[in-house]
């Protein structure tokens, strides 16, 4: 249990697949989302549906029918067809949220297959790779929100002109990324 908890942790902080692995950073550098929220939790919904249902189809359907080479066939598929269902799932248990126009970004965020991918190479048992999807999706929430946050800040202040849009942005996360390298001490295995 404890391996588990450590294991959501680190993902979420340490090993993150935004900052750590250059995975899912597409949204963050897109264009301003007023829908943060629903886009981080639409994501995380994603990564831990689709990181489950791909690590079971892998380890139950795949490794014994000896298809494991065709795991990417398989994966990015699932996840494609997982995305219009999730999105009407959670626009109406969460009306309040405007889910409308994420299907592209769900679409287009490399992170969903790189975390698949990751359960697939790893293969240390059904709940780590739930931990791991929990992880990898909160910590791609948490980085999206406060990467909005930030953009929302440079925005209001005074930033000489070679430096506005994306130069700003890509130093905002840099910083970021050197901020959440200071957990990497949090967790000794």
């Amino acid at each position: 249990m404890t391996e588990i908890v450590l294991t959501l942790i680190s993902t979420a902080l340490i090993n993150n697949l935004v900052l750590h692995w250059p995975l899912g950073v597409d949204p963050l550098l897109g264009n301003e989302h007023r829908q943060v929220h629903a886009l981080g939790l639409a994501t995380a919904c994603l990564m831990l549906i689709v990181g489950i249902v791909g690590y079971s189809t892998y380890r139950w359907l795949l490794v014994p029918l000896e298809l494991t080479p065709l795991r990417l066939f398989v994966f990015l598929p699932l996840s494609v067809l997982l995305i219009g269902p999730l999105l009407k799932v959670l626009s109406r248990l969460l009306p309040k949220l405007a889910f409308d126009g994420l299907w592209p970004l769900l679409l287009g965020n490399a992170g969903v297959l790189g975390l698949t991918l990751l359960n697939a190479q790893d293969d240390k048992g059904f709940f780590h790779a739930m931990a791991l999807s929990l992880g990898a999706g909160l910590g791609f929430w948490l980085v999206l929100s406060l990467f909005s946050d930030l953009r929302q800040r440079t925005i209001e202040n005074d930033i000489p002109l070679p430096f506005r849009g994306l130069p700003i942005d890509l130093i905002g996360a840099g910083l970021i990324a050197v901020a959440f390298l200071g957990f990497s001490g949090l967790i000794k295995t």
